[in-house]
């Protein structure tokens, strides 16, 4: 683990692992990625492990990736970043989501890989990625078409513009809205519900509800993956990359 990434126990049976850099709004760089990918390994390699909580610091889910980071890092950002949403979308264990205040990018991507997930009132989200001269990446070119209807995943993939939690549980990417700061509460108390259940069962639920698109997404991930790093490299990136950090 690092310390932009916290793993605990707070209930007999379910792992919480939290995204840990509140003063970025906790901002995805490359050794938080790659906390999380050990989290998750960890998860599911421990048998005591039943269910698992994924949320952020500081009243903030994250605000995706770190800009700042990924300018400077070339290819090695969006790799780790590739790693981190494979290790999220084949993940054995049930994952519960708890989203609280901004959800950027990868932080709305990677709730099409959770099997649940709750926001409180106050979340907004957003998928800026033509904003930032790039492409959709985690599967959402695919998933979120799947489940949200074309017309809709089109609306906020292409348009990129923030929208709210009501909006985010009817494209399906949650499953309810709570109280501004109760998302974590409800998560943890699916989590347990989860934990208390035969944990074979369990397992072998979530493999077929994700057996049927499992090729799929895997092949999204990746083509989304090539695209994405050739579009890291544009200039219609750059400018914009230049542009947001200037204005920070």
């Amino acid at each position: 683990m690092t310390e932009t990434v916290l793993s605990e126990t707070p209930a007999e049976g379910v792992r919480q692992i939290t995204m840990n850099r509140p003063d970025r709004r906790n901002a995805l760089d490359r050794a938080t990625y790659q906390g999380l990918i050990d989290a998750l390994a960890a998860a599911d390699a421990d048998e005591t492990v039943r269910a698992v909580v994924l949320t952020g610091a500081g009243g903030c889910f994250t605000s995706g990736n770190d800009i700042k980071d990924f300018a400077a890092g070339g290819m090695d950002g969006p790799r780790v970043a590739i790693d981190f949403l494979t290790a999220i979308s084949t993940a054995k264990k049930p994952i519960v989501a708890a989203v609280e205040g901004f959800a950027v990018g990868i932080g709305t991507t990677m709730l099409l890989h959770c099997d649940l997930a709750f926001a409180g009132s106050g979340a907004s989200f957003r998928m800026p990625f033509v904003t930032l001269g790039l492409c959709p990446e985690g599967g959402s070119s695919y998933l979120l078409p799947l489940i949200a209807g074309s017309k809709r995943a089109a609306e906020l993939l292409m348009l990129g513009e923030a929208f709210g939690p009501e909006l985010a549980q009817e494209a399906g990417l949650i499953n309810a809205v709570t109280d501004e700061g109760s998302a974590l509460a409800a998560a943890l108390d699916k989590a347990k519900a989860l934990a208390a259940l035969p944990p074979q069962s369990v397992a072998l639920t979530k493999a077929l509800l994700k057996r049927g698109n499992a090729v799929a997404v895997a092949e999204t991930i990746a083509t989304e993956a090539r695209h994405f790093g050739e579009r890291l490299q544009s200039a219609e990136a750059q400018a914009a990359f230049m542009a947001f950090l200037t204005k920070r």
